[in-house]
C-alpha cells in the first residue's frame, strides 16, 4: 500500500501488481524473497519491510478500497483494517546497506501523507469506521516510541474527521504508560483490548476509561479450540459496564468442550444479549456452556494437570549431558564433519490422499503408492549423498493417527492449509518411549530474543529457518552466546522459485562455521519440499551437497 518496494524487484512505480507482490513474498529466478517473521507469538507470518533514508513512499496499492467497493455493491458492509504508522515502523528493519542505527521514525513525515491519502479515499468510498492495528503497543516501548504514536495520530486527526476510528491492540497487556498515551489520543472513537491475555489491561480500563469512547472488549479467546466460559466472560463485561456502558464426528462430551470459528461467533453474539438483559433468549446456550465446563473440569484429563503440578525442577531437564549424547550418536552413525539432512522430501501431490479419503482409490492402491513414494525419495537422497535420510512423510497423517490411536484423543483436526491432521491429546503422554535422538524444527521468528529458551530445550538437533533473514541469528553467537547441541540454520529458501548458487550456499555455511563448532553444525534447507517438483529440487539439493563438501574440505 505504501510503495516501499526494494529496488532489487525492479518496480518502476504505479500500481503494485501481483508479480511484484509475489516476488517480494517468494522471490523469483533472479532475486531472493524479503525476510519473513512471525507475528508475535502466533503462527502467522508477515513480510518484514526494508526501509532506509532513500525509500520513496507512494500510494501504490488501492486493493483495500477496491475490495470495499466490491463488497458494498453486494450490500456487505466491511471495516478497513490498516496497520498503524508507528507499528509499521516497529515491525520494519533497516534495508541491507543501511546503518543499523538508522532511525526508521525519521521517515514519519514521508509516510503520514500516504496514510492521509488512504484515509481520504476510504471516506469518499463511504466508510464510516476505520480500524488501525497497533499491536506493538503490548511491547515495552520507550518514551520516544509513545511520543511517535501521539505525533502520528495528531497529524491524522483532521483527516479522519467524520470517520469513527478504532485503535485495536491484542496479544497481551498494554502497559500503563502506553495505555495513558492511547487514552489521550484525540479523534478516536474506540479502543480494542485483549482482556483474555491482558488481565492487567482490564485493571487499567476499570480504573480509567476515556469518557464517551467505545470499548471493544476482547473477552472470547479465539486462539484455542476450547469453548469459552461464558459466565466468566459475562462477569468481566458486567465489571466494565459501569465504567464504559453497554455497547468431524466427535465424542459428544468432548465436542461440547470445543469452539471453533463459528462457535466463537455464537459466543460473542450471546454475551451482549445477556449483558443487556436478554438472558432468557440465550439461557439454553449459557446452560449448555456451563454443563460443558463442568464435565471438562472433572474429566480424567484433569489427572494430567495434577501430575504436571507435581513436577520437580529436575523433571524439566534430560538426564544425560549433551556432550555424552553427541558422542554416542556420532559413534553409532559415523557422520561426516558437516552433516546433510532434509526436513522432508515427499513431493507427491496431496490429491492422492484426498482420493483415498473419498474412496476414489482402493486402500491397497493407496498403501502401495506410499511405499513407492518412500522408496523414490530415499533413493534420491542416496544418489545425492545426503547423510541422514528422511522417509519422505508422504502420509504424515498416518504418523499422528497411529500416535493418537494409543491415547485418548480427539479425532484428528485439520490445521489450516497444511493438510496435516493433528490429534488433540487429552490423556497423559508420560508413558511414551524416550527417543535417543530428538530433532526439532522452528519456523521464522525473532529467535535472537528467545535463544536462551531454545538452549534450555536441550534438543539433540534443532533446525531453524534462516536463509531469508540475512543470517541475523548468527549475531547472538558473535556476541558470545554458546550453543552445544546440534544446530542447523537453513541455507536455502525453499519457498522461493529462485535456486541459489553453490557459492552462495557455501558462503552461508562458512558464516556459520565462524561462530559455531563444526561438530554441532548441520546443513539443511529452510523447510520441507512438499510444494515442489522433483526436477526443481534435485538441482537445488545437488548444489547444497557440493557446497557442504567444499566447506567441509576446508
Amino acid at each position: 500500500m505504501l510503495g516501499a518496494v526494494p529496488e532489487r524487484y525492479g518496480w518502476n512505480g504505479g500500481e503494485i501488481g501481483f508479480d511484484t507482490n509475489f516476488s517480494m513474498a517468494r522471490g523469483n529466478s533472479s532475486v531472493p524473497a524479503m525476510e519473513m517473521a512471525k507475528g508475535f507469538d502466533t503462527n502467522y507470518h508477515f513480510i518484514v519491510p526494508e526501509l532506509g533514508p532513500n525509500v520513496k513512499f507512494s500510494y501504490a496499492s488501492h486493493k483495500a478500497v477496491n475490495e470495499f467497493k466490491e463488497a458494498k455493491a453486494l450490500r456487505i458492509e466491511t471495516v478497513p483494517v490498516i496497520v498503524g504508522p508507528v507499528s509499521y515502523f516497529l515491525l520494519s528493519k533497516p534495508a541491507k546497506g543501511v546503518e543499523k542505527s538508522f532511525s526508521l521514525f525519521s521517515l514519519d513525515d514521508k509516510i503520514l501523507p500516504i496514510y492521509k491519502e488512504v484515509v481520504t479515499e476510504f471516506k469518499e468510498a463511504g466508510h464510516t469506521w476505520i480500524q488501525f492495528e497497533v499491536t506493538t503497543l503490548v511491547l515495552d516501548l520507550d518514551s520516544h516510541h509513545l511520543q511517535a504514536f501521539t505525533h502520528a495520530y495528531s497529524e491524522l486527526e483532521s483527516t479522519v474527521s467524520g470517520l469513527k476510528v478504532l485503535i485495536e491492540t491484542y496479544f497481551g497487556d498494554v502497559l500503563a504508560e502506553a495505555y495513558k498515551t492511547l487514552a489521550s489520543l484525540k479523534g478516536v472513537a474506540g479502543f480494542g483490548f485483549d482482556l483474555v491475555r491482558g488481565t492487567k489491561t482490564l485493571d487499567l480500563v476499570n480504573a480509567r476509561f476515556p469518557s464517551g469512547k467505545y470499548l471493544f472488549a476482547g473477552v472470547v479467546d479465539g486462539r484455542n479450540i476450547w469453548a469459552n466460559d461464558l459466565v466468566v466472560s459475562l462477569n468481566t463485561l458486567k465489571s466494565l459496564e459501569d465504567k464504559v456502558g453497554k455497547g468431524t464426528k466427535l465424542d459428544k462430551e468432548i465436542k461440547s468442550w470445543l469452539a471453533f470459528a463459528a462457535q466463537k461467533v455464537q459466543e460473542v453474539n450471546a454475551l451482549p444479549k445477556a449483558l443487556s438483559g436478554e438472558r432468557d433468549e440465550v439461557q439454553a446456550f449459557f446452560f449448555s456452556n456451563a454443563t460443558a465446563h463442568s464435565l471438562r473440569k472433572f474429566s480424567p484429563s484433569e489427572n494430567v494437570l495434577k501430575a504436571a503440578a507435581s513436577l520437580k525442577g529436575s523433571d524439566h531437564h534430560r538426564a544425560t549431558n549433551v556432550s555424552v549424547r553427541l558422542a554416542a550418536q556420532q559413534k553409532k552413525m559415523g557422520l561426516p564433519v558437516l552433516r546433510l539432512q532434509l526436513l522432508d522430501l515427499s513431493l507427491r501431490p496431496w490429491i492422492l490422499e484426498e482420493f483415498a479419503v473419498s474412496s476414489r482409490i482402493s486402500e491397497d492402491d493407496y498403501v502401495e503408492s506410499n511405499k513407492e513414494e518412500i522408496n523414490k525419495v530415499v533413493k534420491l537422497q542416496q544418489e545425492l549423498d545426503i547423510d541422514v535420510l528422511v522417509h519422505g512423510e508422504p502420509k504424515k497423517n498416518d504418523k499422528v493417527s497411529i500416535l493418537g490411536s494409543n491415547y485418548r484423543v480427539l479425532p484428528s483436526l485439520s490445521m489450516g492449509g497444511s493438510n496435516l491432521m493433528v490429534p488433540v491429546m487429552l490423556s497423559n503422554l508420560s508413558s511414551m518411549e524416550i527417543l535417543l535422538w530428538i530433532h526439532t524444527h522452528m519456523c521464522y521468528f525473532n529467535f535472537n530474543d528467545i535463544i536462551h529458551s531454545i538452549i534450555n530445550m536441550d534438543a539433540d538437533v534443532i533446525t531453524i529457518e534462516n536463509s531469508r533473514s540475512d543470517e541475523k541469528l548468527l549475531l547472538v553467537f558473535r556476541e558470545g552466546v554458546k550453543y552445544g547441541d546440534g544446530f542447523g540454520l537453513g541455507v536455502y529458501n525453499i519457498h522461493s522459485p529462485r535456486i541459489p548458487s553453490i557459492e552462495e550456499i557455501a558462503d552461508r555455511i562458512n558464516k556459520m562455521l565462524v561462530v559455531l563448532e563444526t561438530d554441532i553444525l548441520w546443513v539443511n534447507l529452510d523447510c520441507g519440499l512438499k510444494k515442489h517438483k522433483y526436477v526443481e529440487v534435485k538441482l537445488a539439493l545437488s548444489k547444497m551437497v557440493v557446497a557442504a563438501k567444499l566447506a567441509s574440505a576446508k
